[in-house]
């Protein structure tokens, strides 16, 4: 049995509260409400933590924004698709732009059409297919420039080198960043 890496649970809990403290900026657009903050948390916790969790936080998220009453079940779909997306391609290229573009895409185009069948069969709500994709681009896309400005600003400054070395690859290695 694998033994679970403390920094990383204990980032991952970091950015679960960071995400649902910061869950009142959000705004109205359409049919959903979009959160751009859970945005750049799906791209730092990409480049920090990796797919894994990266998913494992949105959900948590989603669960304690929703129990709140801060958030809706389309939080679900959108979030953990993009936090995927962004982490793998993270994880295979070690780069920034294809990261914050598979954020976008994950989230804004599959977590929006993912969003479709929860808000027409568990929320009841009519829909068409694409009916999400507009809104949840608007949000991610927000959230992806926040997290390039975070990331960018960390790169400078050397910080992000740093906060790359304490945490360990889950096959115990340092991780490396071009």
């Amino acid at each position: 049995m694998k033994s679970m890496n403390i920094k990383k649970l204990a980032l991952s809990g970091m950015m679960i509260a960071l995400a649902v403290v910061l869950s009142t900026f959000s705004f109205p657009i359409g049919a959903s409400k979009c959160f751009p903050i859970q945005h750049m948390v799906n791209v730092l916790s990409a480049v920090f933590l990796g797919p894994w969790y990266g998913v494992a936080v949105a959900f948590c998220t989603s669960l304690i924004r929703n129990l709140m009453g801060t958030g809706t079940l389309l939080a679900f779909p959108g979030s953990m698709v993009g936090a995927l997306c962004c982490g793998l391609v993270f994880r295979f290229t070690r780069k920034y732009i294809p990261t914050y573009l598979a954020e976008i895409v994950g989230t804004g185009v599959l977590g929006g059409m993912l969003a479709y069948p929860i808000a027409v069969l568990v929320m009841g709500k009519e829909a068409a297919i694409f009916t999400y994709v507009l809104p949840f681009f608007i949000s991610t896309f927000g959230g992806t420039v926040i997290a390039a400005v975070l990331v960018t600003a960390l790169q400078q400054t050397k910080v992000l080198a740093k906060l790359q070395e304490m945490l360990d690859n889950e096959d115990g290695k340092q991780r490396t960043v071009a």
